[in-house]
């Protein structure tokens, strides 16, 4: 009985993508089904800490290869702990199984496609590259039955019964015709000892008559002397375990000696994953003990805001025996998690001094990093230190808060902020007018993260936080314009808190705007309007809005003019059209909704036809 069924993904889409992407470096299917082995040696080896009896008939874990020149076709072997019939459709049957459908359409109009690919866990499939079919015989580690899965890589795949008197996975490989190279035992052994000579696992080339030869060094790469190991070492352990086709942007290679010893072998990478926001992301290291695999889903070890980290930590003072649960509240991997985000925080800070260079990670994974300034409470102004933001005082680069602290002229130690969702528009707000004005930089936040670290982070290095909102009394010009009569202002005022009274908390003049004859504020201490927009967006309840003030120009030629028409009661229509397009005008500065878009689309036609 076989059961034929459907690819959960379009196939044909997807291979075309992975051979069109990869074709120059073809050879890299090999390297994944070589790494997919050593993660079932893995597997198998920490499931045999609890229960010895289930890897008893594997003997030594290893991984084989086997080339048959005559029949075109290349075996990849390993005695792991292999798959049933479930982890053959969930594993094999499912194509980049997270977010399938926007991987193919974005794969398929991004010109940089060999970037996206590495990102999308679709290793495996690459052997399509090199084959016109797939073969699989497997049985999972204390099971009876074993499975065979088979596939053209277009019409689906079929599982039907098989046998196998041991556990582990045989990948058979039906080569093109121009893939004849793989058959090529030299060739071979230079494709294993370029990307996969690190695998902790014998990798054994069946020569046939001639018998077998090991053609990797099989010692796990962290536990050798910085030394001996070149860049490209480096570069291809980290293809290894991160399954990505970029280079890490940086390697932090470590032994950590004291309380607890432990070796850490680091990567953060150079392109940020497709799922770097997504809530259910784990965090990239794998824990070994003693070069045992343990476990690649110990929260603990490292922060959520260094997810992007990838690498590998093994400690020889950690039981064997230890549980996953166990492993989460560790007081050893507590120590562990300190001395490895103080040793990656200290890189990092070094990096900052090549600018250009470090803009490349923090245009990645900056947004991330800057959940720890909220999150972790004694890394906090290290973390901060490392940040950098757009500021009014530059249009093409960032500054961090150390350069903003430096800058700052007046006595008054405030570091000024706003927050938005776009910089170019923040930087056009009106509430920058005053400073502008004064010449005060100003640090324009676009990350949603911006609206929570700046609460929990009063100051830095002495300078206190403050949003433009927060403006001093004390913040004016010595001005000279015309300014609107005291009077007829106030009737302005009054008419428009009348006619705006379910829409704004309050209407007053102000002295902080230059050149807009409006602006759309909130009360100090309480949460912007940027953030009130998040909370809505992410259906979060807003039962503590905001009040929001509409705040005038006196000097303003426009507000001079509606002052004076409050004079004549028969204008009040014509005062209150104009108000509401001036309410708008703020909301749309602020990035708020307007409430009746086509009244102000309307009466813009209007007004600019009345003045051609």
């Amino acid at each position: 009985m076989s059961d034929k069924m459907n690819f959960q993904a379009d196939v044909s889409k997807m291979l075309n993508i992975v051979v069109n992407s990869l074709y120059s470096e073809k050879q890299i299917f090999l390297r994944e089904l070589i790494s997919n082995a050593s993660d079932a040696c893995d597997k198998l080896k920490y499931l045999a800490l609890t229960n010895p009896n289930i890897a008893k008939q594997s003997g030594q874990l290893k991984i084989i290869l086997s080339a048959d020149a005559k029949n075109n076709t290349l075996t990849v072997s390993d005695n792991g702990i292999g798959m049933n019939k479930d982890d053959l459709i969930n594993h094999l049957g499912t194509i980049a199984k997270s977010g399938t459908a926007d991987f193919v359409k974005n794969a398929s109009e991004n010109g940089s496609a060999v970037e996206l690919i590495g990102q999308f866990g679709v290793g495996f499939y690459a052997a399509f590259m090199v084959a016109d079919k797939v073969e699989i015989i497997t049985k999972k580690a204390g099971d009876d039955a074993a499975w065979k899965w088979e596939s053209n890589g277009v019409d689906g795949f079929e599982i039907t019964s098989a046998n196998k008197d041991t556990n582990g996975t045989d990948i058979k490989l039906y080569l093109k015709d121009d893939a004849k190279d793989y058959v090529d035992t030299i060739y071979l052994r230079q494709i294993v000892r370029t990307y996969s000579d690190h695998i902790s696992y014998p990798i054994i080339l069946n020569l046939g008559e001639a018998g077998e030869e090991t053609i990797n060094s099989a010692s796990a790469l962290w536990t050798r002397h910085k030394s001996e190991i070149t860049e490209e070492n480096y570069k291809e352990f980290y293809h290894h375990i991160s399954h990505n086709f970029d280079d890490p942007w940086l390697t932090l290679h470590f032994k950590a000696e004291g309380n607890i010893e432990y070796t850490g072998l680091l990567f953060i990478p150079s392109d940020a994953p497709y799922d770097l926001f997504q809530p259910d992301r784990k965090n990239g290291l794998k824990l070994y003990v003693n070069k045992v695999f343990i476990s690649d889903k110990v929260e603990a070890l490292i922060p959520a805001y260094m997810r992007f980290v990838k690498g590998v930590i093994d400690s020889a003072d950690l039981p064997l025996n230890i549980s996953r649960e166990m492993l989460q509240y560790s007081p050893l991997i507590e120590k562990i998690k300190h001395g490895t985000v103080s040793r990656i925080l200290k890189e990092l800070k070094k990096r900052t001094k090549n600018y250009d260079d470090y803009m490349k990670f923090w245009k990645n994974f900056g947004a991330v990093l800057k959940e720890g300034i909220y999150e972790d409470f004694g890394n906090r102004e290290e973390i901060a230190g490392l940040a950098y933001f757009a500021s009014t005082a530059f249009n093409d680069k960032l500054s961090s808060l150390d350069e903003y602290v430096e800058r700052i002229k007046s006595d008054k130690k405030n570091i000024y902020y706003i927050t938005g969702d776009d910089v170019n528009v923040l930087r056009n707000n009106p509430q920058l007018e005053i400073f502008n004005a004064k010449g005060i930089e100003v640090l324009l936040l676009t990350d949603p993260i911006d609206e929570f670290w700046v609460q929990v982070l009063p100051n830095y290095k002495g300078a206190v936080f403050k949003h433009v909102s927060q403006v001093e009394d004390d913040m004016v010009l010595q001005r000279e314009e015309t300014k609107a009569d005291e009077g007829s202002l106030q009737k302005l005022v009054t008419l428009m808190s009348e006619m705006f009274e379910s829409e704004v908390g309050k209407v007053v003049a102000t002295e902080k705007l230059t050149k807009s004859p409006v602006s759309l504020t909130v009360e100090n201490g309480q949460m912007s309007l940027h953030l009130e927009r998040l909370m809505r967006n992410h259906q979060q309840q807003t039962a503590f809005a905001s009040t929001r003030i509409l705040e005038i120009n006196p000097y303003h030629p426009l507000i001079i003019k509606l002052a004076d028409m409050t004079m004549d009661e028969s204008n009040k229509q014509k005062i209150e059209e104009i108000a509401k397009m001036l309410l708008d005008q703020a909301k749309i500065a602020e990035g708020e909704a307007i409430e009746n878009p086509s009244f102000f689309s309307e009466k813009m036609s209007e007004y600019i036809l009345k003045s051609l």
